[in-house]
């Protein structure tokens, strides 16, 4: 299994989460505080993958041996998907969770108070979140999240990260709540906004993020966005100028 850090390089995932709207496919994006390794930058929510995200038991539509074929490695590929539903959770508030074979109604009062107060015990460290999907009898939609690119950190950044991005369909009856700990922002908007706030100066962001939005542009709907990435034709083509800023190959 891969090591979670290796020469500096720490293992990650992330995930976009996309919805329809009025004006077309828009995309969630959180701005990280001014004190941290990238400050104030724009980003998708995610984060590093954990040692315990190695949870095949807690998966549904996927096992290890699938996880691998399609990030291309060994073992140990389901615990990206946990680690994007984990993230997704705690910093956003989104349960890309499944019970009885249906995500999480958060239109239920009750449910949504529950939750709520899982998500503080869970940032708090009072509970695991393994732990808490096998107490509330859950487990990680990974049908719903779709595998997007892979990126490592160039050299010259001041931390370097092996990133996998993910793509998930915000769950209709669920709304985002960004953790105040970790976020300094929050919106969703649509990517070709996004990139032009960024032309503007008005948004810092880094490659892998510039070059997500660049593909996102490019769908109209969640729908389109979704099969693209299952058909596994949505990337750019791999250039020696997108591996200089740290892409890399699909798998």
């Amino acid at each position: 299994m891969q090591p979670l850090e290796r020469d500096n390089i720490r293992l990650a995932a992330t995930v976009m989460l996309v919805r329809d709207a009025p004006q077309g496919l828009e995309v969630y994006m959180v701005q990280r505080p001014g004190n941290g390794a990238f400050p104030d930058l724009h980003v998708f929510p995610g984060g590093k993958v954990d040692a315990d995200d190695f949870a095949p038991g807690i998966c549904f539509g996927i096992d290890d041996a699938e996880a691998n074929r399609r990030l291309g490695i060994s073992v140990g590929g389901v615990r990206y998907w946990v680690a994007v539903a984990r993230e997704c959770f705690e910093e956003c508030g989104v349960l890309m969770l499944r019970r009885d074979n249906a995500t999480v109604d958060f239109s239920n009062v009750e449910h949504r108070q529950k939750f709520s107060a899982l998500r503080k015990s869970l940032l708090a460290g009072d509970i695991s979140f393994v732990q808490m999907c096998h107490q509330q009898n859950l487990t990680v939609a990974c049908d719903l999240l779709g595998y997007f690119s892979h990126w490592i950190t160039p050299p010259s950044a001041p931390r370097r990260f092996d990133t996998r991005f993910f793509l998930a369909g915000m769950p209709a009856t669920q709304r985002t709540l960004a953790d105040t700990q970790e976020t300094a922002d929050d919106q969703w908007e649509r990517p070709a906004e996004a990139l032009a706030s960024y032309r503007r100066g008005d948004w810092q962001m880094i490659d892998p993020t510039l070059r997500s939005l660049e593909t996102l542009s490019q769908y109209s709907t969640v729908a389109e966005a979704l099969a693209g990435v299952h058909k596994g034709d949505h990337l750019m083509p791999h250039t020696r100028e997108l591996e200089s800023q740290g892409m890399q190959p699909l798998r």
